[in-house]
């Protein structure tokens, strides 16, 4: 059996857009263990063909070539096989290291002499959605209809909701954040006025910086309907947050992580897209709706600035986000 190391990315959305890479290898007889950043990490053990996850000890930005150096020693001669799913010169240093036979991945960032198997990275404008980029590494052509599946047992599920008070289909979720900005993400308003529509309560999910944004849609709600928004940004880990989305009658979400971890478990969402583009990140899921204005031929002004992929609109309306309303996504629920 061949043993393979896969270096994960680094965004809990791009480590969910991997999974159809790795059932891939997996069905063809490779043993798979995944190298990722703690943060990540948990998303991989919702993946049932992964033998094993290595926690990484790094962190954002530096080279830290003596951990780097101190795991390359580890792990020398334990696998067969890289795949490196990220394209910067750091993600090909620890297989380089190791001495690992066969390493696979993108050219990017000077690293052709670190790579064994060199991948072509597409021109801007004519990269694939990201699944398929990811699928690609497999060396398999069939990749364009590759979609992420994440897997708990009903056992983790369950030790989840105990600990947190929430029954299976009992409640919605919302993950009103977004890592790159403001104009990725449907204002709290209107996460809150559509909180105030449903009729099970909401759980509000995020990062402990994101607190205060959730905090912003479930006080003004729960100050006219006591309990109907739960707001647990910062309070679960990952694993909990995995088990609360797989478990739950909805998801509401911009353009995040969270996103694709709800498409991965297949549970019923509406994704919410602003200055990002639905056609390089879909959460690819059958069950998922698709809120883009750009793809409303009767919305007028048409939306010309779409996808601008910055930040802060540019333009400073955020048409985008204001005029998909609350009632239009509750439809969709």
């Amino acid at each position: 059996m061949k043993r393979a190391l896969i270096i994960a990315p680094q965004w809990i959305g791009d480590a969910v857009m991997t999974e159809p890479l790795l059932r891939r290898l997996q069905a063809r007889g490779e043993q798979l263990t995944v190298g990722a950043l703690p943060w990540v990490a948990p998303v991989y053990r919702a993946m049932p063909q992964v033998a094993e996850v290595i926690e990484f000890p790094f962190a954002h930005g530096d080279l830290q070539w003596r951990e780097r150096w101190r795991l390359s020693r580890q792990i020398r001669g334990r696998f067969d096989v890289a795949y490196l799913c990220p394209n910067s010169l750091k993600s090909a240093l620890l297989p380089f290291l190791a001495g690992i036979p066969k390493r696979v991945g993108y050219l990017g960032e000077a690293r052709f002499g670190l790579l064994t198997q060199r991948l072509k990275n597409p021109a801007k404008g004519q990269r694939p959605p990201m699944v398929a980029f990811y699928s690609a590494l497999s060396g398999e052509a069939d990749v364009a209809a590759d979609r992420p599946q994440l897997q708990l047992s009903a056992l983790e599920v369950d030790a989840v909701l105990r600990t947190l008070s929430l029954t299976r289909m009992g409640y919605y979720v919302f993950a009103p954040g977004a890592e790159y900005g403001e104009a990725k993400r449907w204002p709290t308003a209107h996460f809150a006025a559509l909180a105030g529509l449903l009729d099970l309560p909401v759980v509000l999910l995020g990062s402990g910086k994101e607190a205060a944004l959730c905090a912003a849609i479930a006080d003004p709600v729960n100050a006219r309907r006591a309990g109907q928004c739960i707001n647990l940004a910062g309070k679960t880990t990952l694993t909990q947050a995995l088990g609360v989305i797989s478990a739950c009658k909805g998801v509401v979400s911009n353009d995040s992580g969270l996103m694709h971890v709800a498409a991965g478990f297949g549970v019923n969402q509406v994704a919410i897209f602003g200055s990002s583009s639905p056609l390089h990140t879909p959460p690819l899921n059958r069950l998922a709706k698709v809120l883009w204005l750009k793809f409303d031929a009767d919305y007028r002004p048409p939306l010309d600035c779409a996808p601008c992929f910055e930040r802060v609109c540019p333009l400073g309306h955020t048409r985008c986000l204001k005029d998909i309303l609350p009632a239009h996504v509750k439809q969709y629920l």
